[in-house]
């Protein structure tokens, strides 16, 4: 009788082990899965942030490539704006950021997108090096002379795209009407780390 009992306790006891082994094997699988996981989601967030080597160059040739590319878009897109909704012309002349594809393309590629005029060669929240840039441009508008695109070296994170923007184009005919004298240019300031850690990317 004695043995009985004895057995019947061991029998439950040894299915309780049992039953908490197999859920702490269950338990580790599942830690096991999230681990994966994490490490995965880690493996990538590591290979985003990882910087390459990309020469001066590659990185000039790439600003002004994506430059071309998202200038081209904006004007579109402010032209499009500017036709649909005449009334609201000062608002979008002022902030770009307002015409949808312009803030998205800022998002997508960590830049940021704007439209300059006469009064920005005065903009004291510009770079000295930029305002000496939209002087130029002025400069060649005033007498005349071809404008064309350019990429800057700001500093250390920053690159700066510019474009100017064609004298009989909508943007300069409802934008700029005003001005004494007509002119304006998209500018597109890129951050270094972005370009570079699109570039690895691609």
């Amino acid at each position: 009788m004695m043995l009985q009992k004895n057995l019947t306790s061991f029998t439950t006891m040894t299915q309780s082990t049992a039953l908490l082994l197999l859920t702490t094997l269950l338990l580790a699988g599942c830690n096991t899965d999230n681990r994966i996981q994490q490490t995965a989601a880690l493996k990538q967030e590591m290979n985003a942030a990882e910087i390459k080597r990309v020469t001066n160059p590659q990185l000039i040739a790439t600003v002004d490539e994506w430059g071309k590319e998202l200038v081209a878009e904006a004007r579109k897109a402010l032209e499009k704006e500017l036709g649909r909704n005449p009334q609201q012309a000062t608002a979008l002349c002022q902030d770009s950021q307002k015409v949808p594809l312009i803030a998205a393309m800022d998002r997508a590629y960590g830049v940021k997108i704007q439209l300059m005029g006469p009064a920005d060669v005065k903009n004291q929240s510009l770079a000295p090096k930029e305002r000496e840039l939209l002087d130029a441009y002025l400069y060649n508008a005033e007498n005349n002379l071809p404008q064309s695109d350019n990429v800057q070296k700001l500093n250390d994170t920053l690159l700066l795209y510019t474009a100017p923007v064609p004298l009989e184009s909508l943007i300069c005919k409802t934008c700029f009407k005003d001005q004494q004298v007509t002119f304006a240019v998209w500018r597109v300031l890129f951050d270094r780390k972005a370009v570079i850690r699109k570039m690895n990317a691609k």
